[in-house]
This record gives structure tokens, C-alpha cells and sequence, in this order.
């Protein structure tokens, strides 16, 4: 694969990873029916954004670390790479701690709705706690980010450099003399200021029968 087609590549993957994760974080994670003696079998539906509150944060900084990869140095990419992968490697333990224990990772949403708290007190008022698809989506993705961060640290040296986008330019007398100083933004050294019009020498040059406007 062409570098540039890789590197483009690799960071459209980022892209789409972490917009997935902030996908899933705005889902339905887990679905609690309480008990029926107390509360009449109600349902508390719980979004990822309690049962696995953190993910918003860890998509965004994906999508911001994506934007920082796409002009960072060869060093800073192996940096960036490595936090990529630990943030689908935290992304995917979130979802891993939700699956496995998805009666606490409801249990702020059912004291909202059930003013009762304390752990014990919560797990009491559980019936039945049931997943959906998407804390399992939000792992898998997890996991591809932590692939993601691993092939930006092993294809860091095939991605195209940099193009430097300001350089600086040397500008030359009418006779193709090199003028010293001079830059980009139109600063002049000694040599452009020596060459600046002057109302006196411009004078004294005709009188000598030669013609100033010829600079």
C-alpha cells in the first residue's frame, strides 16, 4: 500500500473507531426489572452514559489524538500510537466490567429511580438485570482501537514526512546578487537597506549621468 494511502487509511480507522464508541456510550446497555413485591416490577433502562460513564470522555480524546497523529513527527506518532491502543484497551475493560456485572453498573441509575441506595440495598431490589447488544459492540470496538494504536507503531516509518509548508526565500539584486537578510515576510538586512531609494543619492547619480530609475 502507497504511504499516503496507509496513513489515510489508519486515520479514517481512528476516526470511525472512536465515533463508535461515542456511538455506543449514547445506547441502552442494560435493561433492570425490579422486584414486584416493593415496586411493582418496574424497569430501570440504563444508557452507557452511567453504565460505563468514561467512554464519552476516552472517544473524545481518540478523536482529538487522531487530529494531533495526522501531522505529529515520527517520534510523536509512537506516543500517539501507544495511547490509542490504551484507550481502546481502558474502552474495552469498561465494557468487560459492565458485562460481567451489569446490576452494579445500573445501580446509580436505580437509586435515581428508587431514591434507595447502598450496594446491598440496590442488589436487592434487582429482579433480573439484562444486556443488550451494546456493551459487547462498545468491547469489540475497544478492542479494534487497541489494534488501531498497534499498527500506528509499526507503520509509523512508511507514513509520508511532513511537507514543510513555510520555507524561507532568498531574493536577488537585478544583477542576480544574492541579498543577505533578506526572509519570507519581507524583512531586509543590510544589504536591502542599502539598496533602499534615496532622494540624495538618487540626485547625485544624475548628476553623474547615470539613471536612478534603472534600480
Amino acid at each position: 500500500m502507497a504511504p499516503r494511502r496507509l496513513k489515510s487509511t489508519i486515520l479514517l480507522a481512528g476516526v470511525v473507531a472512536n465515533a463508535l464508541i461515542l456511538l455506543a456510550w449514547t445506547q441502552t446497555w442494560v435493561i433492570v426489572a425490579l422486584t414486584a413485591d416493593e415496586l411493582g416490577g418496574a424497569r430501570v433502562i440504563v444508557g452507557g452514559d452511567i453504565a460505563a460513564g468514561g467512554l464519552s470522555a476516552l472517544a473524545l480524546a481518540g478523536l482529538a489524538l487522531v487530529g494531533a497523529l495526522s501531522i505529529a513527527g515520527p517520534i510523536f506518532r509512537v506516543v500517539l500510537g501507544a495511547l490509542q491502543a490504551l484507550i481502546g484497551a481502558t474502552v474495552a475493560l469498561t465494557s468487560v466490567l459492565a458485562i460481567g456485572d451489569p446490576a452494579g453498573a445500573a445501580s446509580r441509575a436505580i437509586t435515581d429511580s428508587t431514591g434507595i441506595s447502598g450496594a446491598s440495598s440496590v442488589q436487592g431490589l434487582v429482579e433480573s438485570a439484562t444486556l443488550t447488544a451494546w456493551p459487547w459492540f462498545a468491547a469489540t470496538v475497544g478492542v479494534i482501537s487497541v489494534a488501531i494504536g498497534v499498527a500506528i507503531i509499526a507503520t509509523v516509518r512508511l507514513w509520508p514526512a511532513a511537507t514543510r509548508k513555510y520555507q524561507n526565500a532568498a531574493f536577488t539584486s537585478a544583477d542576480g546578487t544574492p541579498v543577505d537578510g533578506s526572509t519570507v515576510d519581507g524583512g531586509a538586512g543590510s544589504g536591502a537597506a542599502a539598496r533602499e531609494p534615496d532622494a540624495i543619492g538618487d540626485w547625485d547619480a544624475l548628476s553623474d549621468g547615470a539613471d536612478p530609475t534603472s534600480r
